[in-house]
This record gives C-alpha cells, sequence and structure tokens, in this order.
C-alpha cells in the first residue's frame, strides 16, 4: 500500500528537511515566544525540547540559516505554531514539503499571530 502523496520523493523531503525545517522551528519558536508571549519552558514541554534548545532557537544559534519566507510559508510557520498550542489542526512534513517545492500550501488562511 502506497499512502504517500504524488510526487513524494525521499531525496527531495531530505533536502527540505535539512534546508527549511530548522528556520522554519526556529522562527516559530521566536513567533510563540515573543509575539504570543509564551514561556520559554511552555514551548519547550509542548516540543518535547530543553529549554535551553529554545534559547538557541531564539539568538539564531540553531535553525538561523535564512530562508525566503513567502506569503505562504509564512502562514504554514503560523498553523505550526497554532498546532503547537493546541489551538489548530495539525500540519505534516508532507504539507511543508509542498509548500516550500511547489509552492502549493495546503493552508493558506489568513490566520496570524501578531
Amino acid at each position: 500500500m502506497n499512502d504517500r502523496p504524488p510526487g513524494c520523493n525521499i531525496m527531495i523531503c531530505d533536502a527540505m528537511l535539512h534546508r527549511y525545517v530548522p528556520s522554519m522551528r526556529a522562527e516559530m519558536v521566536y513567533r510563540l515566544v515573543h509575539h504570543q508571549g509564551v514561556p520559554q519552558s511552555e514551548v519547550a514541554r509542548r516540543l518535547g525540547i530543553s529549554r535551553a534548545a529554545i534559547s538557541q532557537y531564539i539568538s539564531k544559534k540553531r535553525g538561523g540559516s535564512e530562508i525566503d519566507l513567502s506569503g505562504e510559508l509564512d502562514q504554514m510557520i503560523n498553523r505550526w505554531a497554532l498546532a503547537v498550542m493546541g489551538e489548530d489542526t495539525a500540519i505534516t512534513l508532507c504539507d511543508v514539503c509542498r509548500c516550500t517545492k511547489d509552492g502549493k500550501c495546503p493552508y493558506s488562511s489568513d490566520q496570524n499571530l501578531e
């Protein structure tokens, strides 16, 4: 049985995972802490990582490479932040991959954290 999205390729997913996800996670953490006022310890608990890792994301010591945040990718990060806080449905890596690869983001709503 094959439940992969059409065009799914492990090499593309691997490249996307290394190039985009760390920077997107850093941005998502920044938004939760600085835009929503969520304590770093709470973000760490919800993500299952250390408070020190959250601090490193915020200071760009982790996931600090620059990526182009198109409108769709920006909205994807907002959806991810909402999902982490339990306020929205979950997103998948396939969703992120489609958004970065094709610009076909499954979630392009106007939801904003600011």
